[in-house]
């Protein structure tokens, strides 16, 4: 299955391959423009929530080129991820509830940092001082991103049970048999196509599968954001 780029033109392996390299060195820019702005400017507090829709953005795009038109196969085993990526892959990439962690993470470090200052009452403006609300909202968040995500490793075992169904197995066989047939003049093409016709419609399955992985990667995100002030999103990223 092809994929799009922007103005509609199919991107074959090749070309999706430096598209997400382009969209990665992008996304590695972010932080830094997000920190010197909350650092240096003025009044970073009106210019930031600007500079994060940005960067929500560049994932929305991501996921646009990802969940039209790619070709699963590629996306679930992408050569061009580092050992790390792959080491933390969950249906295509990251998983949802890996923001949560981050974000505690980042809490907790942050208010061991501070806790002088925090005593005092000092408003930190950063994760250190996440209000009880704030905690309150992100833990019914969490719970609910963790069931959806059982929910879609749950389709993700069935569909790779499906791999290995009846129907594939007799495919399989079918195709056996015609391999090892000696002088064999026989026209195997319709067992071919049957193979690939099955082949394809497994794909979709899983196509859909990771649509939706994808589409609760970037709910997640933006909700977590939305749960925080712009300068908490920033020391968030």
């Amino acid at each position: 299955m092809a994929l799009m780029s922007e103005n509609g033109t199919a991107l074959d392996r090749e070309n999706f391959e430096e598209f997400y390299i382009r969209w990665k060195e992008k996304q590695n820019l972010h932080p830094h423009d997000l920190i010197t702005t909350a650092t240096t400017e003025p009044s970073p507090s009106s210019s930031l929530p600007g500079l994060v829709d940005r960067v929500l953005s560049h994932y929305k795009e991501y996921y646009r080129v990802n969940s039209k038109c790619f070709d699963i196969l590629l996306i679930l085993s992408a050569p061009w991820k580092t050992a790390l990526e792959d080491a933390f892959n969950w249906v295509g990439g990251w998983r949802p509830s890996a923001a949560f962690h981050l974000l505690y993470s980042k809490s907790g470090l942050q208010l061991e940092a501070k806790l002088a200052e925090l005593m005092k009452g000092e408003d930190m403006g950063d994760l250190s001082d996440l209000s009880s609300a704030q905690l309150s909202r992100m833990d019914k968040l969490q719970r609910i991103t963790i069931q959806q995500e059982r929910e879609i490793s749950e389709k993700v075992a069935k569909r790779q049970k499906r791999v290995a169904d009846q129907e594939m197995v007799e495919l399989s066989r079918d195709v056996s048999e015609v391999t090892q047939m000696q002088g064999d003049k026989s026209d195997d093409s319709e067992t071919a196509r049957a193979v690939d016709s099955t082949m394809k419609h497994k794909e979709e399955d899983f196509q859909l599968v990771v649509q939706s992985a994808d589409y609760l990667r970037l709910t997640t995100l933006k909700s977590v954001v939305n749960l925080l002030s712009p300068i908490q999103a920033v020391h968030c990223n």
